[in-house]
């Protein structure tokens, strides 16, 4: 089975998969999704005016405390929209979800729960598309205290191995333990893991991240806006339109942290972000650009005060979707150990 995190691409270089091929499924299997996700009801009330819901009780919280609830209700979609989400690391390698054969919805979800999503696979099927099969999975959202708050039955249709766009033919995954997708547990379901411990990185080593990052003119706008950073070139549309080409800049410091999150899965391990150094920008980073991000761990070294962690440095590169160097920076980040006191396992991860 394919279920590891990085392809093989070249020496000492690795490309992050996402999603295994529909050949690696078979009924049975049971998935238990990473990260888990935290509501709050801010995301309740933006979910409901985005979606012009008229049921005051996910906002109003005079009207919701009279009800048999006593505070806003999660608006239902929301948790819909989570659990196919937690679940694309899995199933990110997917077609379509052509029906959704029930959503069931059997406890409420307020502000301030934390939910996690599993997936169970009830059947495998061909499928009438040549380059995919269709799976019927059943996926469960269980609150951090056991409580199950709702059920989804669906197909979903999942591409043939290298039949996934813009996967290479040739790539093939790297079966090395430190790279492994899973971790099976006593019960024979399989818990999502990633991130390199500190014992997994190796100098000279390049991983190429995945997903990429498309800029909108949104981003732009917000951005520039919330960091009381007002100059034209981000929000003014008539400075833009006469002396930008009608492109909208992104800011700096937003490409830096975006590029930054873009390295996570292949850091996931990692316990604090020590600082940024020689950070270069030398193209501008536009609405409707793509980047994509590689990082390069240059050295590690013990922690002197800190026995649960290691040092990596590491050099990030991201480009566009021309292939230009539009940032590159070096970070050390401190990393948890393998057999290190950590909080995965208590948090369940």
């Amino acid at each position: 089975m394919s279920f590891y995190n990085f392809d093989r691409i070249g020496p000492g270089r690795y490309q992050e998969r996402y999603g295994a091929d529909f050949e690696d499924f078979q009924a049975g299997q049971r998935f238990m999704h990473r990260p888990g996700v935290t509501l709050s009801q801010q995301d309740n009330l933006d979910e409901s005016l985005d979606t012009m819901n008229s049921a005051m009780l996910h906002y109003d919280a005079n009207y919701a405390g009279k009800t048999a609830w006593g505070k806003p209700l999660m608006v239902s979609t929301i948790t819909l929209q989570r659990a196919i989400g937690m679940a694309a690391v899995t199933f990110g390698r997917k077609r379509c979800i052509p029906v959704f054969h029930e959503i069931a919805m059997t406890a409420p979800v307020f502000g301030g729960d934390t939910l996690y999503a599993d997936s169970e696979i009830l059947a495998v099927e061909p499928g009438e598309h040549p380059d995919g099969g269709t799976l019927k999975v059943k996926t469960g959202m269980t609150r951090a205290d056991g409580t199950r708050v709702a059920s989804l039955t669906y197909d979903i249709e999942i591409y043939r191995r290298g039949r996934f766009p813009g996967v290479s033919l040739s790539a093939e995954p790297v079966a090395e333990p430190r790279f492994a997708s899973y971790r099976e547990q006593p019960d024979g379901a399989l818990l999502e893991q990633y991130g390199l411990f500190f014992e997994d990185a190796q100098a000279d080593e390049t991983f190429v991240h995945f997903p990429r990052r498309t800029f909108t003119r949104s981003e732009a706008i917000e951005r520039s806006r919330r960091s009381f950073d007002w100059t034209p070139q981000f929000h003014d549309a008539s400075w833009i339109d006469a002396h930008q080409g009608g492109r909208y800049r992104i800011g700096e410091p937003w490409v830096v942290g975006a590029v930054t999150a873009l390295s996570t899965r292949t850091f996931g391990r990692v316990v604090a972000n020590l600082g940024w150094t020689d950070i270069q920008l030398p193209v501008p980073v536009f609405e409707g650009d793509t980047l994509e991000a590689e990082s390069t761990i240059i050295d590690k070294r013990e922690s002197k005060s800190r026995p649960n962690e290691g040092i990596l440095t590491v050099d990030t590169r991201a480009y566009n979707q021309e292939r230009e160097p539009v940032l590159s920076y070096r970070r050390r980040l401190l990393v948890y150990r393998r057999d290190a006191d950590t909080p995965y396992a208590k948090a369940g991860y």
